[in-house]
């Protein structure tokens, strides 16, 4: 990936033009937009595990107009076959011949609705595209559009009709999180937003004039400091995933990578170019819960990953990075 012309202060700028853009759009916690915007910038992907009605779809759209680029939805049903998400060969009768058509999955932002009533055929077709960034068709590799971030609900796994996501998909994503309902006041400035309105459904407007813009604001995680001792912080945190009594699988090498790229994002999120303590315990819960796999007695207890993932961050003495201040702690002694 080239370098990135902007600096920090410039780029913060931008991230927070395309969220207050999605807030005036979407009613939903500051926290949950910057957790999909972490996906955007650590090149990632984000999973929403939510009831219909929620406001998924008006989320992801509202994204990709704001950064002004293009957006795909893909309905996963049990009888989607993997030529309907990645595209087939059809015969041209003028020119004699066969010819590509793309399927939806040729987009930038990729909502897929549903994705657990997929058939895991169909499912392991998306593994590529995400591990990937491509598809290969019949024996022939073709690159997705760049940038790719896919953006996949599912239902609450108890829902009839749906189909378990693959450990290796699920550890694809590089969050995970829940929209959930709106509070009375968030229901109240819903009704607000729609009478003041003449459509059904808002519009976000585009934020990013260049696209390219995207690739730069991807590139200045790269450049994000990360003191030696977070290295160690990190490495801790992971190994108590796998000693930990309830989990059966802990967090990959991969999961590992996954919360440094995340932690990078989530400074540059912050307007910092070095990352403190607390970014890593802000994006824990989200980045690595869904990667554990637990045993089957803290399944049948119906145990929260989350709860696994902050109990541990309990137990770890949290390094003092010189600069890197806990927010808290930088309050308290101004106050």
């Amino acid at each position: 990936m080239a370098d990135s012309s902007l600096d920090v202060d410039e780029a913060n700028e931008y991230i927070e033009e395309i969220l207050d853009e999605i807030s005036s759009v979407v009613i939903a916690d500051r926290d949950f937009l910057e957790n999909i915007m972490l996906g955007i910038l650590a090149q990632g992907h984000v999973l929403l595990e939510d009831v219909p009605g929620t406001g998924k779809t008006l989320t992801a759209n509202a994204f990709a107009t704001a950064l002004n680029i293009s957006f795909s939805r893909i309905q996963f049903t049990p009888d989607l076959l993997p030529a309907d998400v990645l595209g087939t060969s059809i015969f041209n009768e003028e020119e004699r011949q066969f010819e590509f058509q793309e399927g939806p999955i040729f987009g930038n932002v990729i909502l897929g609705d549903e994705i657990n009533r997929a058939p895991p055929k169909t499912q392991a077709a998306m593994l590529e595209t995400m591990a990937e960034g491509q598809v290969t068709i019949e024996g022939e590799t073709r690159p997705l559009p760049q940038p790719f971030l896919v953006i996949a609900t599912q239902n609450p796994v108890e829902q009839e009709g749906t189909f378990p996501l693959p450990e290796a998909q699920v550890d694809r994503f590089l969050v995970k999180d829940t929209l959930g309902q709106p509070d009375t006041d968030g229901k109240v400035e819903l009704l607000r937003r729609r009478a003041a309105r003449d459509e059904s459904i808002p519009t976000a407007s585009p934020v990013i004039e260049d696209p390219s813009i995207i690739d730069e604001l991807q590139a200045l995680p790269e450049r994000i400091d990360v003191h030696e001792d977070l290295y160690t912080y990190m490495a801790e945190i992971v190994n108590l995933t796998h000693e930990d009594h309830r989990t059966e699988v802990g967090i990959s090498p991969r999961g590992l990578q996954r919360l440094f790229e995340a932690a990078r994002a989530r400074a540059l999120l912050e307007g910092r170019e070095y990352v403190v303590p607390n970014d890593i315990k802000r994006i824990s819960g989200p980045v690595l819960a869904h990667r554990l796999v637990l045993t089957p007695e803290a399944q049948v207890n119906e145990v929260d990953k989350r709860n696994v993932i902050a109990e541990i961050l309990e137990e770890i003495p949290v390094p003092t990075i010189e600069g890197g201040e806990e927010p808290d702690a930088a309050e308290a002694e101004a106050a």
